[in-house]
């Protein structure tokens, strides 16, 4: 078992590493103004841009926010209208279908072949005008988006976690490459285009976050380390599209390569919207705060486990965490866990998770961490495989089939055996309230799915 993924497609930007961190970037040294954040000259000919993540004055240890110091101002655009609202990725209808069965997608009909932009809504719960909530959504790119094109998600912090294949992600702040086994979080407002490596198509599943941000769970009495390490995390580091000149007046200013209109498509209470603006986004030359995109390999989780008895509760696999505020100590609007490729034994105990009724509701995806570019787990014919997700009801019992049922009482509990290193890892996305999913979701799931641990479905009659 690889503690770090041997990814088919390598890696190809330098990162920044430490969730949580203040990092100061810049891609021509001396671009971020040292001590003044907003100085009356900025070096380089820049100009001052800040983005807020909180309250201004919320806790210092959960202020986000960052300085970005750009050849020209985001202020400069075009009005934003409506795009695109005769079609559905761009004006989803309002997702209010509540079902206390288990339902599940085998796969997912995608007719359409699009890019980025063009995802579909499976389910939410909240508003994002209220800030309140998330959204979950599905993605499958097979084209790059459009030359001169960015997206942004005004209303929440989007959670990427793709189940095969890679993506190539400029943001303002800087670069990543996000292939599967990896997830990605990119911030409320950050502009960002996505193009595919060699072409190559991309599929997976977006939690779209309109409350707060996500961060590291507490450990607790486990101590310093432990699940998801925060030195594990990268964050991108600045780049641009430009160079450095010597002006008028002697001095050296950064320039962009080029001036044309750029598109900006931003979605909007789960609508989309354009505007155009005479400036490339991404001409950040630097900047420092701690608001900023960032990647994670799962790979690198350290699970923790019962190694004598009985069995951990599923919180043991949570990656990051989102609290609901104004609710009870420990209450999560969403939790996102990551069960994967690990080591178990505990004696006389049913290596299975017990049937389980939870007031959380789980949302359950397929993270195929085989690298092989034509592995058995990958259908070249389907659009999601070898399958899309399935979703447990609130305090709706789930569990195992009756044949790994029965499989598991027989096993022999006194061994350490690897366990889930078949190719596929587990995600889920653990919800506060429950998912309200829009029709073409509804109609499309299988009603009350009972064989879960398979990765399989059966409807029961």
């Amino acid at each position: 078992m690889n503690l770090v993924t041997d990814f088919a497609v390598k890696e190809k930007y330098s990162y920044h590493e430490g969730f949580g961190n203040h990092f100061r970037s810049e891609a021509v040294p001396g671009a971020v103004p040292v001590p003044n954040n907003h100085a009356q000259r900025p070096p380089l000919g820049l100009r001052t841009e800040k983005m807020s993540g909180t309250s201004l004055v919320g806790p210092r240890s959960h202020n986000l926010y960052t300085y970005m110091y750009r050849i020209e101002s985001s202020h400069e655009h075009h009005e934003f209208t409506q795009w695109n609202h005769h079609l559905e990725y761009a004006n989803p209808p309002t997702a209010k279908n509540l079902t206390p069965n288990a339902v599940s997608w085998p796969t997912i009909s995608w007719p359409e072949k699009g890019d980025w932009i063009s995802q579909r809504l499976v389910g939410s719960n909240g508003d994002p005008q209220q800030k309140t909530g998330l959204s979950i959504w599905f993605f499958n790119v097979h084209n790059d988006m459009d030359p001169r094109t960015v997206f942004s998600s005004l209303d929440g912090e989007a959670l990427i976690v793709p189940q095969f294949g890679s993506l190539d992600i400029t943001t303002e702040l800087g670069k990543m490459l996000v292939r599967h086994n990896e997830i990605a979080v990119i911030p409320r407002g950050i502009r960002y285009r996505v193009t595919l490596p060699d072409g190559k198509p991309c599929r997976g599943y977006i939690c779209e976050l309109y409350q707060g941000h996500f961060r590291l769970p507490e450990l607790g009495i486990i101590g310093t380390t432990g699940l998801a390490n925060s030195y594990d995390f990268q964050i991108p580091k600045a780049s641009f599209e430009g160079r450095v000149e010597k002006g008028s007046n002697g001095d050296q200013i950064a320039v962009a390569n080029e001036t044309s209109d750029w598109n900006i498509v931003s979605r909007l209470n789960t609508k989309l919207w354009r505007c155009s603006q005479p400036t490339s986004p991404f001409n950040v030359v630097g900047w420092q705060g701690t608001l900023y995109p960032y990647k994670y390999d799962l790979a690198r989780v350290d699970t923790i486990a019962n190694i004598r008895y009985g069995h951990a509760d599923p919180s043991v696999f949570v990656v990051l965490t989102a609290p609901s505020f104004g609710k009870a100590p420990g209450t999560a609007v969403i939790d996102f866990a990551c069960v994967g490729p690990r080591w178990q034994v505990a004696e006389g105990t049913y290596p299975l998770p017990w049937f389980h009724r939870n007031t959380m509701q789980e949302f359950v995806l397929g993270i195929i961490d085989d690298q092989r570019l034509d592995t058995p787990l990958n259908d070249p014919k389907a659009d999601f495989s070898p399958f899309a997700a399935f979703l447990n009801g609130t305090m709706v019992t789930h569990g195992p089939d009756e044949k790994h049922y029965q499989d598991m009482k027989a096993s022999d509990t006194t061994k350490p055996v690897m366990v889930q290193n078949e190719g596929l890892t587990f995600g889920l996305f653990e919800f506060e309230c429950p998912l309200y999913l829009t029709d073409w979701a509804m109609e499309s799931a299988k009603q009350n799915s009972k064989r879960q641990f398979s990765g399989q479905f059966a409807e029961t009659k």
